[in-house]
């Protein structure tokens, strides 16, 4: 099954619907980092990442990940070692905090974009993401949490996202 994201304000799977956001300019075939788009394409999910601190273990198929304070998300377009992959905080690499003070990461999962051959640039640590008011990202997709625990119990790690 594939997750669908139909539209900037919803996201269908299965016989499911959820209100969701986009990227605050909307969505885009050509990603570039910073550009506050959403990459449209069909993409694999990464495993889900939560605050064990704040929330339970999820109810999913999906293997989870506790996120530690030492966790970071590379966007560093100068690093092609690390660029868009997951790393351990350093201060000479420029990155994404996943421990934040705020709820968005509270429940976390990466969308396999730029990924596999990663491109410097195109686009890094784009996620399904939590929201409260279902505000526009920075080009990433988003969910109130309620919903996100429910797409988690369906979802698992052969699901697509489809983002068009």
């Amino acid at each position: 099954m594939t997750i669908i994201v139909k539209n900037k304000a919803t996201l269908v799977y299965d016989d499911f619907t959820f209100n969701c956001c986009i990227g605050k300019k909307g969505l885009t075939k050509n990603k570039i980092e910073g550009d506050k788009k959403t990459p449209k394409g069909t993409f694999s999910l990464g495993n889900l990442y939560y605050r064990k601190d704040r929330n339970p273990k999820p109810l999913t198929k999906l293997k989870c990940i506790s996120i530690r304070k030492s966790m970071g998300w590379c966007n560093d377009i100068k690093n092609k070692k690390y660029y868009n992959k997951l790393i351990k905080i350093n201060k000479e690499i420029k990155h994404e905090k996943l421990f934040r003070k705020d709820y968005k990461y509270d429940f976390m999962i990466p969308i396999n974009y730029n990924t596999k051959k990663t491109e410097l640039g195109n686009g890094s640590a784009i996620f399904l993401h939590l929201s409260n008011k279902l505000k526009p990202t920075l080009g990433c997709v988003a969910l109130n949490k309620k919903d996100f625990l429910i797409l988690v119990k369906l979802i698992d790690k052969k699901t697509k996202i489809k983002i068009i």
